[in-house]
């Protein structure tokens, strides 16, 4: 079945405010609630926090049905920050968290990004995982997440052969 699903699984950009992305993000939305519910910041993440230059937002469709999404903003000069990884729990554990930050990678060398940095908790630990396992290197928490116990952030250095 992997095998099928990777060859069914197509990633590509796509604009935040989309149905299939509201959807999506609002589900992320209830997990990280769920999962953090004393620690979420008071104001919500907003679509328009990626309808900046220099960003890009990315859909993960396994027969044509969105099943996860991603994005990176610009977050300094030659770093972007990934926001909004996210794969519905059932479509999770056949690769495809791991294609859409492939694509990420991709996409900010091509912009012109050494380096991408994220913030991810320490009860996500498949995202942990994820970014381990893709040469992510933990680094001091940075920006907002600096204070925050429940954080952990990571950077990789992104090679001009992506």
């Amino acid at each position: 079945m992997a095998a099928n699903v990777k060859n069914a699984l197509v990633v590509e950009a796509a604009s935040p405010f989309e149905p299939e992305a509201s959807t999506l993000l609002a589900q992320l939305r209830a997990d990280l609630v769920e999962k953090y519910p004393d620690e979420l910041e008071a104001t919500p993440f907003r679509p328009e926090q990626l309808a900046v230059s220099g960003a890009v937002f990315l859909l993960a469709r396994i027969a044509e049905r969105a099943v996860g999404c991603g994005a990176f903003r610009p977050l300094e000069p030659g770093v972007a920050e990934v926001k909004r990884m996210f794969v519905l729990p059932e479509a999770r554990g056949v690769g495809v968290g791991r294609k859409i930050l492939q694509q990420l990678e991709s996409a900010a060398a091509e912009m012109g990004y050494k380096s991408l940095r994220l913030e991810t908790g320490l009860r996500q630990p498949e995202a942990i995982r994820l970014y381990d396992s893709a040469g992510y290197r933990r680094v001091p928490c940075y920006g907002p997440y600096v204070d925050n116990p429940m954080s952990v952030c990571f950077e990789k250095v992104l090679s001009a052969s992506h």
